[in-house]
């Protein structure tokens, strides 16, 4: 499914990958987790096609970039991040938008195919947003914008989905509403790679995760074997216990004082 080999990446005189190296196989579900400049966002541009390393190989979907049409794999891509919501006209109607991603257009130019309009329609109810369909983006709130984005996502049936920090910006009712409505994904068959801050994100249906410090790999495997105190402790500097519910990981951070 994708597979990065001792990937280096230098920007100017700044080194910001050394040595990444990971293997994500079809069927599993990978969450990148590190501070701030860890080079998680630099990955994802990799993986999209948008960067290329300094050295190492890149191989996403069976294509061996530097040997490919990057364009033509991204096809099988899909992205969702705050850049993109940012190029949507708020002033569009939510199933407009949401059929854009039949096409990978940011807005329609000429008349609708009236099967895309359905498409849309019934994937926004599969949401459970078909309600906001009429409704221009611009009204909807973060958490409704950022479902629409998931229903544009799925109606463009990627191979791979990428997903940018989706719970940013979100409070807590609306970030476990949109974590429950990531499992469709799975459902549907499609490898989802996620960035989060945050590591009580990580759902049961996340099978994998990629812990980066300064642009190296702390760990990559299974998240029970990935996200124990000692690994956490060791990328983001901080004493932390790591409690499982379901499924799901907790932190709690040790007191300097205890």
């Amino acid at each position: 499914m994708v597979r990065f080999e001792h990937i280096y990446f230098r920007r100017e005189r700044r080194q910001i990958l050394t040595d990444v190296s990971f293997h994500m196989k079809e069927g599993e579900q990978w969450v990148f987790l590190g501070r701030n400049g860890s080079g998680k966002t630099t990955l994802l541009e990799m993986m999209n096609g948008y960067l290329f390393p300094t050295s190492g190989r890149v191989t996403v979907l069976g294509h061996r970039y530097g040997e490919v049409d990057v364009r033509e794999v991204r096809k099988s891509i899909g992205y969702i991040s705050q850049s993109l919501m940012e190029k949507l006209h708020p002033g569009d109607p939510v199933w407009e938008v949401v059929a854009t991603g039949l096409y990978g257009f940011l807005r329609f130019y000429q008349t609708i195919p009236e099967e895309a309009r359905a498409e849309a329609h019934a994937v926004l109810e599969r949401l459970n947003i078909g309600r906001l369909a009429d409704s221009p983006l611009g009204v909807l709130s973060q958490g409704e914008r950022k479902k629409a984005m998931l229903a544009r996502a799925l109606l463009s049936r990627p191979r791979l989905m990428i997903m940018d920090e989706p719970c940013a910006g979100l409070d807590l009712y609306e970030r476990e509403k949109l974590l429950a409505d990531l499992d469709v994904f799975r459902e549907d068959g499609i490898s989802v790679v996620y960035v989060t801050h945050h590591i009580e994100e990580i759902m049961p249906m996340f099978t994998h995760v990629l812990l980066l410090d300064d642009g190296r790999v702390v760990a990559a495997g299974p998240k029970e074997e990935v996200l124990t105190a000692d690994l956490i402790r060791q990328a983001y500097q901080v004493d932390v216990e790591i409690d499982w519910y379901r499924g799901r990981p907790w932190i709690k951070v040790r007191s300097s004082q205890s």
